[in-house]
This record gives C-alpha cells, sequence and structure tokens, in this order.
C-alpha cells in the first residue's frame, strides 16, 4: 500500500490499482455523510479530484494519485458512507483503477514514510 501527501492510498495488484483514504484523514474528517463517487470508464490524471467526500464537519475533494481509467466504484458507500469511517483501508476502498502509468506509483510513500508524514502534520 501507498500514501499521497493528500491522505489517499493505494493497492496495486497487477496492472490495476484499488484507492482510498488513510486512517488519519477519515478520523481527521469526522463521520462521513455522503459521498460522491467517479463514472466508471472516465480517465483520470495524477492530481484529479475525482471523489467528494461531506462529513458532519466539512466537504473535501479525494484526489486520484495516480492516473488511469475508473474500472469500478464501491457502490455500498452509497447508501452506507460510513463504511469508509470504520474501514477505511479495507471495506471503505472509493474506486478501482487501471494503472496507466506505474512510474508514478514512485512519487508515493511507503507505510512508514506516511505515518512519519503525518507524525509531521
Amino acid at each position: 500500500m501507498k500514501f499521497s501527501q493528500t491522505h489517499e492510498w493505494v493497492k496495486v495488484e497487477g496492472e490495476n490499482a484499488t484507492v482510498g483514504i488513510s486512517d488519519y484523514a477519515q478520523k481527521e474528517l469526522g463521520e462521513i455523510v455522503y459521498v460522491e463517487l467517479p463514472t466508471i470508464g472516465h480517465v483520470v490524471s495524477a492530481g484529479d479530484e475525482v471523489v467528494v467526500l461531506e462529513s458532519t464537519k466539512s466537504a473535501v475533494d479525494i484526489y486520484t494519485p495516480i492516473s488511469g481509467k475508473i474500472l469500478a466504484i464501491n457502490e455500498e458507500l452509497r447508501s452506507s458512507p460510513e463504511i469508509i469511517n470504520n474501514s477505511p483501508q479495507a471495506k471503505g476502498w472509493l474506486y478501482k483503477i487501471k494503472v496507466h502509468n506505474p512510474s508514478e506509483l514512485d512519487f508515493l510513500m511507503d507505510d512508514q514514510a506516511y505515518q512519519g508524514y503525518i507524525a509531521h502534520s
């Protein structure tokens, strides 16, 4: 699992990856009450806004850490957005993407580097 500075995680499986937000991010947001997911088939570039999360505190944009084509979205989140709070790095995944540029993963942090990053935030 790799992490971005904007608190998204990426888990690569072959040519595809699953993306979500970190446990740290969900704690900072508070109770998530609404999720606006991307469109399947949409092609995105690293840094693009792809998801909107609304919590009891605020609404935030979630950016894709890698470029690719959206393959799937977590439909369960439409009716149960709290899954993100309960399991942000497993059941609360946001979308799956076909990785277009694997070298972009080199710019993301491993878990140890990410833990250091959030410790200094």
